[in-house]
C-alpha cells in the first residue's frame, strides 16, 4: 500500500506549512487525487486516520478528497479536453495523437484550514 508513504509525506508537508504559518492546529486538509494517479481514495482516507496521530498539527484534522478528472492538451490544435472514454492517446477534436495528459495523474495538496 503506497498510500501509507503518500500520507506520511502529506502530513510532513502539512506540519511544515503549519509551522511556517505559526498555526496552532490544522482543521482540514483538502487534496486533489487524479483519476489516473493510482491512489485509492478509501485507502488514503484510512491511512490518514491512522497516521495523523503522529502529526504535530494535524492530530484532529479532517481529510477532504476531491477527485480530479483527466485533462488532455493537444499540441496540434490546442484543444484542452476531458476524455469521455479511457482513450488518452487521441485528441477528440482533431484526432491527432500528439496529446499530453495535463491533469489527473497526481495528488495535490489543494488547501489547509488552520487555527492560529
Amino acid at each position: 500500500m503506497h498510500e501509507y508513504s503518500v500520507v506520511t509525506a502529506l502530513l510532513e508537508q502539512c506540519d511544515h506549512y503549519a509551522l511556517e504559518s505559526s498555526a496552532r492546529e490544522i482543521e482540514r486538509v483538502v487534496v486533489g487525487i487524479g483519476e489516473h494517479s493510482g491512489i485509492e481514495s478509501a485507502l488514503l482516507q484510512s491511512a490518514f486516520e491512522t497516521f495523523k496521530e503522529e502529526s504535530i498539527y494535524a492530530k484532529h484534522a479532517h481529510l477532504e478528497i476531491q477527485i480530479q478528472p483527466i485533462m488532455l492538451a493537444c499540441s496540434s490544435c490546442g484543444t484542452t479536453s476531458t476524455p469521455e472514454e479511457q482513450s488518452y492517446a487521441t485528441c477528440p477534436k482533431c484526432a491527432s495523437k500528439s496529446v499530453q495528459i495535463t491533469q489527473g495523474r497526481d495528488m495535490l495538496l489543494l488547501r489547509l484550514e488552520m487555527l492560529e
